[in-house]
């Protein structure tokens, strides 16, 4: 029978529930347990695939082509298990199940309310993953903070489960803050009780606290917070700021969240986590033997959670490579001919950002132009290779105003065009390519000396594609496709022949990236920043 976990946030946002949420599943899953973690997110979007990068951080896309929460990307890179649709479900998506459904009679004629039609709707969606047999324990992250108006629904709906399943069988992990007054010099629970009263006005009485902290919570703060807050005292656990995200299991692991999560599941915990491969990943990444800085091009560089999954495969590319990544953002905007020597001559290696929209589009042309002629490895991702290919059209082929039809729909040369079938879709969303899709790999090429393999498939998130009417013009001037969609025989892949390293992807690799596999091209590509800047010394 499969075993639920529910993980709350009071006090503040932004506390780190999907990292504690990843870090638990990941002792769990290191215990030889069969895990996976869901997001519920408040908010009435159907998904975040229209939301902009500004307000909630990057897009995640699932291998099944959903549009989700950054957070599941946190869960893929601590697991290494793909999520799906049925990973990430919002309020949005929840009403318009239970409208369609009323639409369609299947109420006979009863008054829909939130409860029990929103709650049950809520709790049927909690219970997909766990009724599918693949897991043992499901990890159910709520998103807001209790005490929110647009949680409420959630928070009953766990309530009414709770009740149904049995304590031993669903538990209820509240991640709340224990802040430092350094006037007074002393932590305070405060917030803390606040927070777990409002949990139980609710009917929720949380069975594990996991409190945020700046500095160690001593023994008689965490007797005070069970007394006040009826929990074990085992059963406070200290979550103190990491220097690394990935630093947290291992946190947790010391704390024994794991332990106090199985006994209360009444699961057995005989076998100890095996989190070797994980500290040898961490020894790694804070042991580093050599320094690269990489620029990141792009026009969403002021919030940082925009390419949260790209700065995270540097991360673990960086790892594999016994290397720091200092990445630094670049607004693309910010870029003009002029000016981008100065922008970019002191890195060892440049990755154009994907996006959407002409903004900031010719600051990323001009700056390809400049690591093209002067040999810096580049990396282009989505619209990133998509510029690679407007700016070696313009420069190189002589095609005057080359530019992509998403930019100007009367481009003479449209070498980045939209597909026939895509053009009469007009819904948002309905005309991307969305989800993984197979790629055959050149042999020979820098993209396969990258994947070691020719079948491989990527993630998507698009609607422009390489117009295959200038493909052999491309090639015969040194820009070649080494990967192609066999299916199709649209281009997923350019490099350069001539060149330390100048690759683009259609796709977007930096989602297939995770601890245990770090991706390919960003291994290859710091690999090449890495041998740029010995060039550099020498």
């Amino acid at each position: 029978m499969t075993k639920y976990i529910f993980v709350t946030g009071g006090v503040t946002s932004s506390l780190g529930k999907g990292i504690i949420s990843a870090s638990l599943a990941k002792l769990l899953q290191a215990r030889g347990y069969r895990v996976t973690i869901q997001k519920f997110d408040p908010y009435i979007n159907i998904d975040p695939g229209t939301l902009n990068p500004y307000e909630h951080g990057e897009c995640y896309v699932t291998e099944d082509g959903a549009e989700t929460d950054l957070d599941l990307g946190h869960y893929e890179r601590f697991l290494n298990t793909p999520t799906s649709q049925a990973n990430n479900i919002t309020t949005g998506r929840i009403y318009q199940n239970v409208i369609n459904k009323e639409r369609q009679g299947d109420y006979l004629g009863k008054t829909v309310q939130v409860v029990p039609h929103i709650t049950d709707e809520i709790k049927r969606n909690m219970r997909i993953l766990g009724e599918s047999g693949n897991y043992d324990i499901v990890i159910t992250e709520i998103g807001g903070t209790v005490g929110d108006i647009e949680s409420l629904p959630f928070v009953e709906a766990v309530r009414q489960f709770k009740w149904e399943e049995g304590s031993n069988n669903a538990i209820v992990i509240h991640l709340t803050l224990v802040p430092y007054l350094a006037a007074a010099g002393e932590l305070k629970t405060k917030p803390t009780q606040h927070s777990v009263k409002a949990l139980l006005e609710y009917g929720i009485q949380p069975d594990i606290l996991v409190c945020r902290t700046e500095h160690h919570i001593s023994a008689d703060i965490r007797k005070k917070i069970a007394l006040f807050c009826n929990v074990n005292v085992n059963a406070v656990i200290e979550s103190i700021d990491a220097s690394s995200i990935y630093s947290v299991p291992l946190l947790m692991m010391k704390e024994q969240l794991d332990k106090t999560v199985l006994a209360k599941l009444k699961l057995p915990t005989k076998n100890e986590p095996d989190m070797e491969s994980w500290k040898d990943f961490l020894g790694r990444l804070k042991n580093p033997t050599a320094d690269v800085r990489i620029g990141l091009v792009g026009k969403y560089v002021e919030l940082p959670d925009a390419y949260k999954s790209i700065t995270e495969a540097f991360i673990h590319a960086g790892a594999k490579n016994e290397c720091k990544v200092r990445v630094e953002y670049i607004p693309s905007e910010s870029i003009y001919a002029d000016n981008v020597k100065e922008k970019l001559s002191h890195l060892q290696g440049v990755l154009v950002a994907p996006g959407f929209g002409s903004r900031g589009i010719e600051g990323k042309i001009d700056a390809i132009k400049f690591v093209r002629e002067n040999e810096i490895p580049f990396f282009g991702i989505c619209l990133g290779m998509q510029c690679a290919v407007i700016e070696y059209g313009r420069n190189v082929l002589g095609l005057k105003n080359a530019n992509t039809t998403e930019i100007d729909e009367s481009s003479e040369h449209p070498v980045i065009n939209m597909m026939e079938e895509q053009k009469n879709v007009t819904l948002k969303g309905g005309t991307m390519r969305l989800g993984a899709y197979p790629c055959d790999v050149k042999k020979g090429t820098k993209a396969y000396s990258a994947y070691g393999k020719q079948h491989i498939t990527e993630r998507h998130r698009h609607r422009y594609e390489f117009n295959n009417k200038y493909l052999q013009q491309y090639e015969d001037a040194g820009m070649i496709a080494s990967g192609v969609n066999p299916d199709s025989n649209l281009v997923e892949i350019v490099e350069l022949k001539n060149h330390p390293f100048f690759v683009g992807g259609q796709f977007h690799p930096e989602l297939k990236s995770t601890v245990a596999n770090p991706h390919p091209l960003f291994v290859k590509f710091v690999a090449a920043a890495m041998e740029h800047a010995k060039k550099k010394t020498i």
